[in-house]
């Protein structure tokens, strides 16, 4: 599906009082639900899987399957909360850098000021989250009773919390959304639109935190991003 479609689907779900989870997958997803059980098998609870990022969209093209746009969960964050600002649904910032969630949400407010901003927490959470961490943020979202969450711990600690939340919510729409929150604070610069549009985001990304993020991008995701490349050109073209 398309963004828009996407935020018309989530819309219509919250209208009839119905919750959902969207993952936005990108290469280092990807590689995680490939090589690890665990993410596969979060990862298959989700109601929407989509496509954030540019190789995703090559592959899609290249093994033949086309896919009608990349749906970056930096731009999501932007789009889900201005249809929640003209339906008044309610949204909830949780986790980020600290301070993160709090700019955003003014960021957001000044935009649209008729947007309800739930609530904002960062607290501390373990990879998986661990039973009492799970409890203290279940207790803070029933008294915040928001209808979207968007969960910036980062990947695959987001989709476990998710994982283990969702059940106790399922009026709300949950979005896992990395550094987003960042992204919107402007704390952390997002890459300009030729980047993006490149495939180069993450090089962009990887220049701003090498330390961080060197082994993730140069030594799990290059080699599987042109392992699957190659197999998607496969499944098209398969040898004689």
């Amino acid at each position: 599906m398309t963004q828009a479609e996407l935020v018309d689907r989530v819309d219509a779900s919250l209208a009839r009082r119905s919750g959902g989870w969207v993952v936005t997958v990108n290469v280092d997803h990807l590689q995680r639900v490939r090589n690890v059980s665990r993410v596969r098998e979060c990862y298959a609870k989700a109601d929407v899987i989509v496509a954030d990022g540019m190789p995703l969209l090559w592959a899609a093209a290249l093994q033949g399957t086309p896919l009608p746009d990349r749906i970056a969960g930096s731009d999501l964050v932007w789009t889900i909360a201005e249809r929640a600002a003209k339906r008044g649904y309610s949204l909830y910032l949780l986790g980020g850098a600290p301070g993160a969630a709090d700019q955003a949400a003014r960021v957001l407010s000044s935009r649209w000021p008729e947007l309800r901003i739930a609530g904002v927490s960062s607290p501390h959470v373990s990879e998986p989250a661990t039973p009492s961490e799970v409890e203290a943020i279940r207790s803070m979202l029933a008294k915040a009773e928001p209808e979207i969450v968007y969960v910036a711990l980062g990947a695959p600690k987001a989709e476990y919390l998710i994982a283990a939340l969702r059940e106790a919510f399922p009026r709300t729409w949950w979005i896992g959304v990395g550094i987003s929150l960042s992204f919107i604070a402007g704390s952390v610069q997002r890459a300009p639109v030729w980047v993006q549009r490149s495939g180069l985001e993450w090089l962009h990304r990887l220049l701003q935190e090498p330390r961080r993020l060197a082994r993730r991008y140069l030594i799990d995701d290059l080699p599987f991003m042109a392992g699957f490349l190659w197999r998607a050109w496969r499944r098209r073209n398969p040898p004689a």
